[in-house]
């Protein structure tokens, strides 16, 4: 949808820049509306090419320079056109964050200047605004990624160049959650290696569900081992991409987990996650969570907190206790890159960073299409400030399993 507004506004002749803003450049899980920032010296025809985009359902005001309609996917867009000489510092207030604005405007005050979304101006002298690089840099900071305007210290870490590098999708070697017919997934194994390949990827691990979860028809030792002849028989036929031996196991109620510790000490890569009882107290889910990181054979949690986003909360657990767990054990938290899942969250994702806890970035694909979600995770480890040292699946697969404790 996004990609397609943006491709009919560069139709017209009179859009000289154009840019996604609000929450979605943030990379925010969820967005209220879109807001579309355009530079161009005739608002009026960027307005009539927004309104004939042929996904407008409703249009609901207008003005000189702004617009605003419901798309026929029920989400509201807002239009703002500004001069070319002030898109930079009008990308910056319309992307936020709010808290993020408020303490740049109260930079700019103390140096006697002041900042809205027409520029940063000392009286009446523009100081800057055609690029949020020179507006960053009048203040004595460094350019913020968007996916870190959310007052969280980025602004003070700009001031002493000191801001992550934050990972990029290019920076992932492999996937390390994935499924395949073999439970539920939709797609062979030799399907899912040749999309992983085709994703830009140098390996990735097969982890199908373990035999708890009977309705994903989860397997046990016998069809685990069956598995693996397959995965071999791939593995020999395809160049290009290295398979890995893997399983989700159920962490069961108790902490103990689905299949046996000789079976998982031959895997190559083991998650393990929690799908059932997520009606235990706080007290009962830390200690099982915690018992699952202390088995040697895992090496991450899947889906830390269960949630689904505005579907299902997170499960009540003590997250710090999770996170000291984890960094004595050696164990990974996942970014669990399904869009209705982004598990871990932004703010737990920054949390571990903090603790010295790796994260897997992890596509938990059960398509050839799946592997498309990586993405999102990116963005998710971005906003938790993650660069590419924070994420295992970074590695070379050489150097992934010599680490594997």
């Amino acid at each position: 949808m996004v990609a397609a507004l943006l491709a009919h506004l560069r139709v017209c002749a009179a859009t000289e820049l154009i840019e996604p803003a609000g929450s979605f450049r943030r990379r925010r899980e969820t967005v209220g509306d879109l807001d579309v920032l355009v530079a161009s010296a005739d608002p009026g025809a960027v307005m009539a090419q927004v309104h004939s985009f042929p996904q407008v359902r409703q249009k609901l005001g207008a003005g000189d320079t702004r617009t605003s309609v419901v798309l026929t996917c029920g989400i509201q867009l807002d239009v703002r056109v500004v001069p070319r000489e002030s898109f930079g510092a009008a990308l910056i207030y319309f992307t936020g964050s709010k808290a993020h604005c408020v303490h740049l405007r109260r930079i700019a005050q103390l140096k006697d200047l002041l900042l809205n979304e027409y520029g940063l101006f000392r009286g009446d002298a523009q100081v800057a605004g055609r690029e949020e690089e020179d507006v960053y840099r009048a203040l004595g900071l460094d350019w913020i990624a968007p996916e870190l305007r959310e007052d969280r210290g980025e602004l003070d870490a700009a001031a002493k160049h000191r801001l992550p590098r934050l990972i990029e999708r290019g920076d992932l070697r492999g996937d390390l959650h994935t499924h395949s017919t073999w439970t539920d997934g939709r797609a062979s194994i030799e399907t899912m290696a040749r999309a992983a390949r085709d994703a830009g990827l140098d390996y990735f691990a097969m982890t199908d569900h373990s035999k708890r979860l009977a309705m994903a028809h989860g397997l046990g030792p016998e069809r685990l081992r069956e598995q693996w002849r397959e995965i071999n028989a791939v593995a020999r036929k395809l160049s290009g991409i290295t398979l890995l031996r893997g399983i989700e196991v159920d962490i069961l109620e108790d902490g103990s987990l689905d299949l046996p510790d000789d079976v998982l000490a031959e895997l190559d890569w083991v998650v393990a996650s929690v799908h059932s009882r997520f009606d235990q107290s706080s007290v009962e889910m830390t200690r099982r969570i915690v018992t699952a990181i202390r088995n040697p054979n895992v090496d991450v949690l899947g889906h830390p907190s269960g949630r689904l986003i505005n579907r299902r909360a997170s499960y009540s657990f003590d997250f710090d206790q999770v996170l000291l767990a984890a960094r004595d054990e050696g164990c990974a938290l996942e970014i669990n890159s399904q869009a209705d899942r982004l598990d871990l969250t932004d703010v737990a994702c920054l949390a571990a960073r903090q603790a010295g806890v790796k994260v897997v970035v992890s596509s938990d694909s059960h398509s050839a299409m799946g592997f498309a979600q990586l993405e999102h995770g990116v963005a998710q480890a971005r906003r938790g400030w993650a660069e590419p040292a924070d994420v295992l699946n970074t590695l070379p697969v050489n150097e992934l399993l010599t680490r594997r404790h």
